[in-house]
């Protein structure tokens, strides 16, 4: 490890402090926003959120559940809008119970302006009640992620009523009023206007685009117009693969298909002239890892993980304009954490070993951020840059009088 690295402890009150895997600091650096959870399968039975200052380490509540048992509501997989001090994230259904639980297909997007703290708005509107109402879903929204200009959020979206298996991506985009549901158990009014992006078939047809799941997407360079995600896909042995497909977002196409909400007993439909289309033609495809797709700041390239002749996992580009794809590392361990890029486009972070690196896409140079053992307490997640000075922070668990929580550490470098 560099001597120039200098790692700090920035949280140490006794409960989990979960980062998302991404956009985790406010628009100006100062604060980082986390959720209670310890474990990442847990967040049905988690209540809050926090927030904490990278200066000052001043930890704050900011939202609880209402009402939290086992079942729900739950919340968490929070992050920052890009231009403003408002945080969004995964919040159960408020009726959840011991019937019906927390669940991929029962929760939706909440938001709180950290100055109002405990205040929360719902942003996907829920209309469970047919006819069903232009703008809302019937199912569960997650691991939104903010657009660059902070007026729209994609998401990974399972309906409650139809399919509830299959994941699709989607995108909630601001207008200048709200959708309103009928009142009924289940139903939320939503501030945003909510519709599906992507076409998936149940069994793609061996050799096709065709995907039965869409998933762990990006914005596409720092325009609102494309987004890229994961595919499921059949190749011509009918294997599944998995490869990278671009959308293009049209808001007027979107608002202007209020039969995109569908009808009782379908899925909502994707609004006419929003059409995904593959962009990755490979042998393998992309890694199993879960992990999310990053763009390049100008727009030009995606970045992925994909494994290599020994199973190791590499990091991959995958040009925008004409889906050429390459390995651009070759290293004789496996990542084994999401990657995320700095806001320059330059730099991508990850973890191996229970280590964090960083690879300079201009130098081609690899850098050793930390110098953990295996022994050592496990780093979980994806690293995070901040968006404004050479910052990233990083869950690692620590044990303290017999208990162990995540707690949120920062690398300067």
């Amino acid at each position: 490890m560099n001597k120039e690295f200098f790692i700090k402890q920035l949280t140490h009150a006794q409960m989990g402090h979960m980062l998302h895997h991404n956009s985790v600091f406010s628009a100006d650096g100062q604060w980082i926003v986390f959720d209670g959870r310890n474990d990442d399968t847990k967040i049905g039975e988690t209540s809050t959120i926090g927030i904490v200052n990278i200066l000052t380490g001043e930890e704050l509540i900011i939202y609880k559940t209402p009402n939290q048992t086992i079942y729900g509501p739950g919340a968490g997989a929070v992050s920052f809008s890009p231009i403003e001090n408002v945080v969004v994230f995964i919040h159960g259904l408020l009726d959840a119970n011991k019937d019906k639980p927390y669940a991929i297909s029962r929760r939706f997007a909440m938001a709180v302006d950290i100055t109002n703290p405990y205040l929360g708005v719902t942003l996907d509107a829920r209309d469970v009640i047919p006819p069903y109402t232009a703008g809302s879903l019937r199912g569960g929204t997650h691991s939104h992620c903010w657009s660059p200009d902070g007026t729209m959020l994609s998401f990974t979206y399972n309906d409650e009523f139809v399919d509830a298996d299959l994941r699709h991506v989607g995108v909630m985009i601001t207008t200048d009023r709200a959708v309103h549901v009928p009142h009924a158990q289940g139903n939320y009014d939503g501030q945003k206007y909510a519709a599906l992006l992507t076409t998936l078939q149940r069994q793609p047809s061996w050799g096709s685009d065709e995907i039965s799941k869409a998933f762990d997407e990006c914005w596409i360079g720092i325009n609102t117009s494309k987004i890229a995600f994961q595919g499921h896909t059949r190749n011509k042995n009918g294997d599944i693969i998995t490869e990278i497909y671009t959308v293009d977002i049209d808001a007027n196409l979107i608002l202007s298909d209020e039969n995109a909400v569908g009808k009782n007993g379908t899925l909502p439909q994707v609004p006419k002239g929003i059409v995904q289309k593959r962009l990755s033609y490979t042998n393998k495809g992309l890694s199993d890892i879960r992990h999310w797709l990053r763009s390049s700041a100008d727009g030009k390239y995606i970045y992925a993980l994909a494994k290599d002749e020994d199973n190791n996992n590499q990091i991959v580009q995958c040009a925008v304009a004409t889906g050429d794809y390459k390995y651009i590392t070759d290293y004789k361990f496996s990542i084994n954490s999401p990657i995320n890029i700095d806001p320059s486009g330059e730099k991508i972070t990850f973890v191996a070993n229970n280590n964090v690196y960083l690879y300079d896409l201009q130098k081609e140079k690899t850098i050793k951020l930390t110098n953990y053992s295996l022994e050592d307490s496990h780093i979980i997640g994806a690293p995070v840059f901040s968006p404004k000075e050479n910052i990233i922070a990083f869950n690692q668990f620590e044990t303290v009088d017999g208990q162990t929580n995540l707690q949120i550490r920062l690398i300067y470098f």
